[in-house]
């Protein structure tokens, strides 16, 4: 059956009725577009907002939440950090080089657009096993794309994740983080604002790639959406380096009175987006749009996501000071229109009007749902694990040597190998350890950065997964000497139309925020995916959360890595008998099943802050958190980072193979000169956090003993070797 011309643009009969009833009229071809993408679900929210207010939004740091292109934090000293995360995941399962570099290009501009300078980019990846060429494609070609674009534009790629799970075979996820700096004074807004104050597009000239992208990102990926390769966008990063420079020295006229990327819906979002925020309207004409192909009609014009474009709001009379700038730089400027007082969006082609709506039904009139949610059938099942039944490994040095060549373990370092992350040599704590970390310029502070999710957690139990993604992030900025301060979050999930995959999202962002509650960590931004799945899979619930953490003074900077022979090491936290949803279950056994680690949010904030106490004391040399892989795991990582053994030894009734690997939560490995061990001690006392000593920094091995037995002993090299080499013999 032909669909009608509202279900071509991905409009239900009733979202059509409501716009019907919003113009007193039938809208026209033009006019149904622009209400198809904006009221898009990658655009919209219409199907998440009311989940999403359960967020904490305001802190005595937050300078701006949710609602503009990127939120702010203060860290002091009258400078702020500004950071965003966003998807880009069909665009990247169908031209996955291209996906992943506008990804990185577009999250880019979302800084810079609040008038900051991009300091560093993160990202969070998922893919399929890598036991497929198809799978291998795609992981090579989106880090590819990362590094291709993050590299020419000279900003410093220095964090992330990357974990490999059949549930993302079909559907990668690529979700891109950037974070900038900025005095609180230089503070843009997406605002239009002034009737008579120029519209000007600036940057590069429109085309026809990433035609209808919004809607192509809000609904499931099909034989036929994988063959749209028009809605995928086409990035040029030396063009947006230029972007960058003369949007930066265009700021500091002062006659900007708003800024606006020109991202998902290109310049129907970005036009009735800083009309709606500035209670005013604009009336622009297309025929005034730079292009770079010839033909194009309104609607292709107004729906193009064509890169490196940026809308911007000018005082009148000044519109010479902008053209100038933008010639030095080689970029295009032109004058598009004006910002009006009545509140509508008049389109223009050649002076004639081709539409005209009210700005706020494109921006914020979107129809909201209720959605039904019920809980999955699987979870029941489950849930169900016969501990008793799960053999004991009689070999541990084997288990161990599986886990560190485990994937999702194993080094990335084929991956960060391809991105430059020391560009602009602010970098002091490079990819590879708990978190990145950048110094301010100017002053002894420096920020850390983190990309987090367990998302086998999440599938298991999402309220509980979601809440062990925030507490696990902050736990790893605190490992590196951070005080975390801030969320920006990107929320993947899979089709919210089906009960059970909303009841998901509802459960997720509900233990996100109460972790998040707990930890004093607001939402002050970030992205919705959903739709995340084909025709026979939908990817596992995964929720990532990007986030900061300040270090005062950059002496405390702290890395996973053993450092000097005869240092004691200490578990802060303590151990329980929790196997379900570890990444040892799975390897070992094949089973991702059972009860996920318990999280006890108070004994995790007891935690983090008994931490950090001991960092800025300086007593502790190393602090390493213990998450996949378990206890085990993290000693060996600790030993390979610092190129140096260890020896430890557990007293412990529990079963060896579940206290070696088991990944229970709110636990934190740190090493400690011996003459300052009681000190630590009494420390962790006065602040209710147990503090185990298992044992010392030295020799070339990692031996661990339980009960009296030694049941580990590995040289770090023969560790290292496995943990390095993993991904890199399959990708060479």
């Amino acid at each position: 059956m032909d669909k009608t011309p509202y279900e071509k643009v991905g409009l239900t009969r009733g979202e059509y009725e409501s716009i019907v009833n919003i113009l007193g009229r039938q809208p026209n071809n033009l006019e149904l577009n622009l209400y198809g993408v904006m009221w898009s679900e990658h655009c919209s929210y219409k199907n998440s907002k009311p989940v999403l207010r359960m967020f904490p939004t305001s802190g005595d740091r937050v300078l701006q939440g949710p609602g503009e292109n990127a939120g702010i934090v203060d860290i002091g000293d009258n400078l702020a950090v500004v950071m965003k995360i966003e998807s880009h995941n069909h665009p990247s399962a169908v031209e996955p080089y291209q996906g992943a570099a506008t990804g990185a290009g577009g999250i880019i501009r979302d800084i810079f657009t609040m008038g900051a300078r991009p300091v560093a980019l993160l990202n969070s990846l998922r893919f399929g096993e890598l036991n497929n060429d198809r799978t291998k494609y795609l992981f090579e070609k989106v880090v590819a794309g990362i590094g291709g674009y993050g590299n020419c534009i000279g900003i410093p790629t220095v964090g992330g994740e990357v974990y490999f799970n059949d549930c993302y075979k079909g559907n990668p996820l690529v979700n891109a983080m950037c974070v900038g700096i900025i005095n609180h004074k230089d503070i843009k807004k997406g605002t239009a604002s002034g009737a008579g104050n120029a519209v000007m597009i600036v940057g590069a000239s429109t085309g026809r790639d990433g035609m209808g992208g919004a809607s192509f990102a809000s609904t499931e990926l099909s034989q036929e959406s994988q063959e749209n390769r028009s809605a995928v966008q086409v990035g040029d990063p030396f063009m947006e380096k230029l972007l960058l420079e003369a949007c930066l020295e265009l700021f500091n006229t002062g006659c900007v009175i708003g800024v606006q990327d020109l991202g998902a819906a290109g310049l129907t979002s970005a036009s009735c987006e800083t009309a709606s925020r500035g209670n005013s309207g604009m009336d622009i004409d297309v025929d005034l749009v730079p292009r770079r192909e010839t033909g194009m009609i309104p609607v292709e014009v107004m729906i193009s996501e064509s890169q490196e474009r940026m809308l911007v709001i000018v005082e009148k009379g000044r519109e010479e000071e902008v053209t100038g700038i933008f010639e030095k730089w080689g970029l295009h400027s032109s004058v598009i229109g004006r910002v009006t007082d009545d509140g509508m969006l008049t389109i223009r082609d050649k002076g004639q009007v081709v539409a005209r709506v009210p700005a706020k039904s494109l921006a914020e009139q979107a129809p909201v749902y209720q959605r039904e949610h019920r809980e999955p059938a699987y979870l029941e099942q489950l849930k169900v694990l016969d501990m008793a039944g799960l053999d004991v490994p009689g070999d541990m040095n084997n288990v161990l040597n599986r886990l560190l060549s485990s994937t999702s373990i194993a080094s990335k370092e084929w991956v960060y190998r391809q991105y430059d992350h020391m560009v602009r040599t602010s970098t002091a704590v490079v990819p590879g350890s708990d978190a990145a970390v950048i110094r301010i310029r100017g002053t002894n502070m420096a920020i850390a950065l983190t990309t987090d999710c367990n998302s086998r957690y999440c599938y298991l139990n999402p309220g509980v997964g979601g809440a062990i993604a925030i507490a696990e992030a902050a736990r790893n900025l605190v490992c590196s000497g951070a005080r975390p301060l801030a969320v920006t979050d990107g929320l993947n999930f899979g089709n919210p139309e089906k009960p059970e995959v909303f009841w998901q999202f509802r459960q997720a962002v509900s233990g996100m925020s109460e972790a998040c509650r707990v930890l004093d960590t607001p939402v002050i931004g970030g992205n919705v995916s959903f739709y995340n799945e084909t025709a026979t899979d939908a990817v596992f619930p995964t929720p990532v959360v990007g986030m900061v953490g300040l270090i005062q003074n950059t002496d405390c900077i702290t890395t996973q890595a053993f450092k000097d022979q005869g240092d004691i090491i200490v578990l802060l936290g303590e151990n329980k008998e929790e196997i379900g949803g570890s990444e040892y279950l799975k390897v070992v056994h094949d089973m991702e099943r059972g009860s996920v680690p318990q999280l006890d949010l108070e004994s995790e904030k007891r935690l983090q802050d008994c931490c950090l106490e001991l960092i800025e004391s300086r007593m502790v040399k190393s602090a390493h958190d213990c998450s996949e892989g378990g206890m085990a795991v993290a000693l060996a990582e600790s030993c390979i980072s610092g190129n140096i053994g260890a020896s430890v030894g557990f007293e412990s009734c529990f079963r060896k193979d579940f206290l070696l690997f088991g990944e229970t939560q709110s636990r934190i490995l740190v090493s400690v000169e011996k003459d300052r061990l009681d000190e630590l001690k009494e420390i962790a006392r006065r602040m209710g956090v147990p503090a185990m000593e298992l044992g010392q920094v030295g020799g070339e091995k990692l031996e661990i003993a339980v009960a009296g037995k030694k049941e580990i002993g590995l040289d770090v090299a023969e560790m290292e070797s496995n943990w390095r080499g993993a991904i890199k013999c399959i990708m060479e």
